[in-house]
Formats: C-alpha cells, sequence, structure tokens
C-alpha cells in the first residue's frame, strides 16, 4: 500500500466517526428534565419519551392528593387505575375491556388533574406525551 492509499482509509475513519457522533447527538435526549409541578414527584414515561407498547403509565404525586388521569383526552376511570396507599403511586397501563386494549404506535398525550384530600384546596393539571415505537 502508498501513502495514498492510508490517508484515503484515515480520512474515510475520520469521516466514519464524525457521523457517528452526529449521530448520537441528533438521537439522543437533550438531558433537560422536564420541569414537574410541586406534588408532582415523578412520572412515566417522561415528556418526550419513546417507548415500547407494554409500556405503563406511572404517576407519583404527594401524599394527600388524589388523581384524575385523562389518556388521549378520556377520562380513565378510577377503578382502572392502581393506587400504592403509602407513596400515593398510580398506576395504568391498557389492558383488554378498556377504552384502550393497547398502545397505538406514535404520539400519545396524558393529562392529569390533581385536589388535595384534606387542608386547603390545590387543584392543579399538568400535561405531556410521549411516543410509542
Amino acid at each position: 500500500m502508498n501513502s495514498t492509499t492510508y490517508r484515503l482509509i484515515y480520512a474515510a475513519l475520520g469521516l466514519a466517526l464524525i457521523a457517528v457522533a452526529g449521530f448520537a447527538i441528533a438521537l439522543n435526549p437533550s438531558g433537560n428534565e422536564a420541569e414537574l409541578p410541586d406534588p408532582v414527584e415523578r412520572v412515566f414515561p417522561r415528556p418526550n419519551d419513546s417507548v415500547v407498547r407494554q409500556t405503563v403509565i406511572e404517576v407519583d404525586l404527594q401524599v394527600g392528593y388524589e388523581l384524575t388521569l385523562f389518556v388521549d383526552g378520556i377520562r380513565i376511570a378510577p377503578g382502572e387505575i392502581d393506587i400504592q396507599a403509602g407513596t400515593n403511586l398510580h398506576v395504568w397501563q391498557p389492558a383488554p375491556g378498556r377504552f384502550l386494549e393497547d398502545w397505538a404506535p406514535g404520539p400519545h398525550e396524558i393529562r392529569i388533574e390533581w385536589q388535595r384530600t384534606t387542608g386547603l384546596p390545590d387543584p392543579g393539571s399538568f400535561s405531556w406525551t410521549f411516543r410509542v415505537q
């Protein structure tokens, strides 16, 4: 091999490295966590996440708040939401017999509304979207 061949190989490797770094930056989330309202401790999937079809919705509220959940504009019946009383974690997922039997690929909007169960009223709401692969 002559020196020109080595230069072409090094140039091609350099361009491949730049392309890999560019794709990693373009496809990786920005790393900026969405700002959640005060009573909301955690949500999953997070805003703008891409998830698989088996995903469950999790909303962790501070103790002392009750939740109303809307998925794609439809209010979820309270009996369909599993609640861990000690931590106030609310979990819901599509299932046979529910308005949504499984997640369709594409974007989905989640809206939550909350109300304090004791003390002074503290209503609020928060919306976000995620994408199912």
